[in-house]
């Protein structure tokens, strides 16, 4: 991947990645100032549609046949953090979603009847744009900085709207662990700003390009990588750097924010977006390991999810599994694994934020998600269980969902440069995460009521229930059917990256 060094104004008519950043952060702002009155909330949502349509038009510019990276915009602070942004079709695909995502959220957190909702939609609204400068820098001291602040607001999230007597626990788990990450990402970034010092005799730098264009080889080159790889894994999650995810599940608040972790997959993009650029001779020789722990990890999470007695764990649990997946196609260090590892992100993100709200409205009937006190739910709320359902089967890969084509280009590339013992070892890791959701599915909706349940009668779905999933489910199922331009959108800067890389 290459950066254009071409100021904003010779492709676009304004400063649209700029924009993007700036407008979820003025809107969080003007919430907070008008506090709780009553056109507050509407005002947010409008925020949150005009910041899709942004997106969109990102998508309309974007010159997707490219491998460079475009609509560069560069604003100088003081070196070496100054602001520098760009755009390719991985960008724009993790954009879109980041901006429907928050849409959806800001519907969401409305049916859910959460308190204080216009400061809700104004922290939703920030973790936007944060994650927004993250998704378009070409600086990575700056993606770091940007990860903190996000991670922040999350956790004011999981703290502040979360009822579980735990909370105070989970909150300083989340912490432990994300911190530990952000220190790793800080001292892998600096020890790159002072690598690249000392290769070329001049300043400091953090510029990916800047970055990319000195070898990292040798035991420096290695250091880095695990820096950087540790770092975005613990955010990611993967296998064994999960640790945080299951307090997270199960004691913060139900969907808000575990859809902002884990539906946009910031560690996945941050490992393409820089890690991979930055250091392809330690990831060459490192990449074997790296898959054997993420096939370790697809059974261990799947075996694991089956012991769970909490529906909010099971999921924790399904996340692990299959970012396990993502890592394979990752580090299979070919093209179709890279695309298939990118649109299975995008897949993984739709489906599992269709589970978290089913999730969240069955926890709004029964103030539960205990399996063995649910059951029974499918007979009153039949769209929110098939919803459900089609989460799960759209995360395992169900013909018609982005995941069944992603799913066999991370197999394909598997089987070329991994071998086909391991590809089917995943193949079978991926039919026991088939076997774990349905397994779920079937206790909570299904299955006759438990005589422990505690609640009444179940309300029906309501209308913008049916609204909120179901634009989630359209979504998904419309990017199923019609792959190929999102495909097309990734391609050139993925085979690109691959170029990089010789056959190990």
């Amino acid at each position: 991947m290459m950066l254009n060094e071409i100021h904003w104004s010779q492709q676009a008519a304004y400063p649209l990645l700029g924009m993007l950043q700036l407008l979820p952060l003025l809107g969080a702002g003007l919430l907070l100032y008008l506090g709780e009155r009553r056109n507050a909330v509407a005002i947010g949502r409008g925020i949150a549609l005009v910041e899709l349509l942004l997106a969109f038009d990102l998508f309309r510019t974007i010159k997707s046949a490219s491998p460079t990276m475009q609509l560069a915009e560069q604003l100088t602070l003081f070196d070496p953090f100054a602001y520098h942004a760009a755009a390719d079709g991985i960008t724009v695909l993790f954009v879109l979603l980041t901006a429907l995502l928050t849409l959806l959220l800001t519907l969401y957190s409305l049916v859910r009847g959460l308190t204080e909702p216009a400061r809700l939609l104004a922290v939703i609204l920030a973790v936007e744009g944060v994650l927004m400068s993250q998704l378009v820098t070409t600086n990575l001291l700056w993606f770091v900085f940007a990860s903190a602040l996000e991670l922040g607001l999350v956790g004011y999230l999981l703290w502040h709207w979360a009822t579980s007597p735990e909370k105070d626990t989970m909150l300083v788990r989340f912490y432990q662990f994300q911190g530990v990450g952000l220190l790793l990402l800080l001292m892998g970034a600096m020890l790159l700003g002072w690598f690249h010092a000392e290769a070329t005799g001049g300043d400091w730098s953090f510029e990916l390009a800047d970055l990319a264009a000195v070898p990292t080889g040798g035991a420096v080159g290695s250091v880095i990588f695990f820096l950087l790889f540790y770092g975005m894994g613990i955010r990611s999650p993967i296998f064994p750097l999960h640790g945080w995810l299951p307090w997270v599940a199960q004691h913060g608040n139900v969907a808000i924010a575990p859809t902002l972790l884990l539906g946009i997959k910031v560690g996945i993009y941050g490992l393409v977006r820089f890690v991979f650029p930055i250091a392809p001779a330690a990831i060459v020789e490192w990449h074997s390991v790296i898959v054997a722990f993420a096939a370790a990890g697809v059974f261990y999470a799947a075996f694991l999810a089956f012991l769970q007695s909490d529906l909010r764990r099971l999921m924790a649990f399904a996340v692990v599994s299959h970012t396990s997946l993502l890592i394979i196609g990752l580090f299979s260090l070919h093209a179709e694994g890279f695309q298939g590892s990118i649109l299975l992100a995008v897949n993984f993100g739709l489906a599992m934020t269709v589970m978290l709200f089913c999730v969240g409205f069955v926890y709004r009937r029964t103030r539960t998600t205990v399996l063995d006190q649910l059951g029974g739910l499918f007979d009153r709320i039949p769209f929110i269980g098939g919803s459900f359902l089609l989460g799960g089967l759209a995360i395992v890969g169900m013909p018609g969902t982005p995941g069944f084509d992603a799913a066999h280009l991370v197999l394909e590339a598997s089987i070329e440069r991994l071998g086909a013992l391991l590809t089917v070892a995943v193949a079978l890791g991926n039919v026991a995460a088939a076997g774990f959701l349905l397994w779920a599915f079937q206790r909570a909706f299904l299955a006759p009521r438990s005589e422990t349940s505690k609640f009444g009668v179940i309300e029906r779905t309501l209308p913008m229930e049916l609204l909120v999933i179901g634009g989630a489910v359209a979504v998904l199922l419309i990017a199923g059917f019609y792959l190929e331009p999102w495909m097309k959108l990734v391609e050139a800067p993925l085979h690109a990256l691959a170029e990089r890389f010789a056959h190990p």
